[in-house]
């Protein structure tokens, strides 16, 4: 795609431009990509024009081709941004003025070229710099609606020990969990060890450890005893200083997803992730790689259902979402819900939980998509 292709033209009547960012620093780069490819291909042509904007792993915003089928896994190799990039020098630069949605492509040696304005974005990053907040105040910087939550809900839903924080200040139900913050372990390690052994006695093993500001199962390790428990917080901390610890929780995996709608947020029907036999649990390589998968709708009763469906939307409101939210839960063996997260940009492949339980509910991909532009059209750029 050359950058004339992309100069709106002032003779045509203009369509609201959607940008889709993806890719980014954090290391659910490839499924960002992966889930970038598959919106572009169901964004309403006639109704948008679509700008694909890629951040590379080394934070470089770059034109990148509009080719969805070059933005899928293969070989079980996770797609790049620096493999989809127009140039290997160029940038794109939005604009932080209020008011000035221009977007500018430069190169070295080359005068700027303006690409027309962005209406709005369709951020489809995960992790770290770009679903945890980052992103999102920039826009706000620049004036631009966005897909999604805002800065606080977007940090509050990245960081799991804040998140669950607002969870139990708004009484939904919790489990165990501890928290290793990155001094703890730098100061004392031997301490930071007891700690987490200490959890284990009160409440047993295995433990699950996990990086606190992360997603896709990236940096979770199921620790069965204490010999697995230096490896674990090595590994997680790879992914984020901050580390989790869960106690396991017996029952079975039920998700469910929360779309914003005119007249407020509502729930979808349920699933549920049934236990993967060839994997300890239901980790990145099981989602994404095997493609393991749930069950749509989930096997629950009305009352269930309903129960569910009323704790999504309330931690949807705890934690002041906007656009889309998919809430995990364990329904444990004595019969209650508890939360264990939301994520406030969930995997959106065709494939993925969140439009799988949208198109059991009757709004297919298209339209789910759809939804979620004209729905940050709708809203006003300032504080949330």
């Amino acid at each position: 795609m050359s950058t004339e292709n992309l100069l709106q033209s002032p003779e045509q009547p203009r369509k609201p431009r959607v940008a889709v960012v993806f890719g980014g620093r954090s290391s659910e780069h490839g499924i960002s990509v992966v889930t970038a490819g598959a919106v572009l291909s169901a964004i309403d042509r006639s109704t948008y024009d679509v700008l694909p904007i890629g951040i590379t792993a080394d934070g470089r915003w770059a034109l990148t081709a509009d080719d969805p089928a070059r933005m899928a896994i293969t070989d079980r190799k996770m797609p790049e941004v620096a493999q989809l990039a127009e140039s290997t020098e160029g940038g794109v630069v939005l604009s932080v003025e209020p008011g000035n949605r221009e977007v500018v492509y430069t190169e070295p040696g080359s005068v700027p070229k303006a690409l027309g304005e962005v209406d709005v974005v369709f951020p489809m990053l995960h992790g770290p710099y770009g679903e945890d907040g980052t992103l999102q105040g920039l826009l706000d910087l620049a004036g631009v609606p966005y897909v999604g939550s805002g800065v606080l809900a977007s940090a509050v839903g990245q960081d799991k020990e804040y998140m669950k924080r607002v969870f139990i200040s708004y009484g939904l139900p919790v489990g165990p969990y501890e928290v290793i913050r990155p001094r703890e372990w730098d100061n004392d390690p031997a301490a930071a060890r007891k700690k987490i052994v200490d959890f284990a006695g009160e409440h047993g093993w295995p433990l699950f450890v996990k990086p606190a500001r992360g997603g896709s199962s990236m940096g979770i390790t199921k620790v069965n005893d204490l010999s697995g428990l230096d490896g674990a917080i090595e590994e997680a901390r790879r992914h984020d200083p901050k580390i989790l610890v869960e106690s396991l929780l017996r029952g079975r995996e039920i998700e469910c997803g929360v779309l914003e709608f005119e007249d407020g947020p509502r729930a979808s029907v349920p699933a549920e992730i049934p236990p993967v036999t060839a994997h300890e649990f239901y980790d990145f390589e099981a989602k994404y790689i095997d493609s393991a998968s749930g069950i749509v709708p989930a096997p629950l009763t009305a009352e269930e259902t309903a129960e569910v469906q009323r704790l999504a939307v309330q931690a949807f409101d705890a934690v002041s979402c906007e656009g889309l939210v998919r809430a995990d839960f364990f329904l444990t063996d004595d019969g209650e819900f508890v939360i264990n997260e939301i994520n406030t940009m969930p995997g959106f492949t065709p494939i993925s939980m969140y439009p799988r339980m949208w198109q059991e509910s009757g709004v297919s991909y298209p339209e789910l998509v759809d939804r979620l532009i004209q729905a940050a059209l709708r809203r006003s750029t300032g504080l949330r």
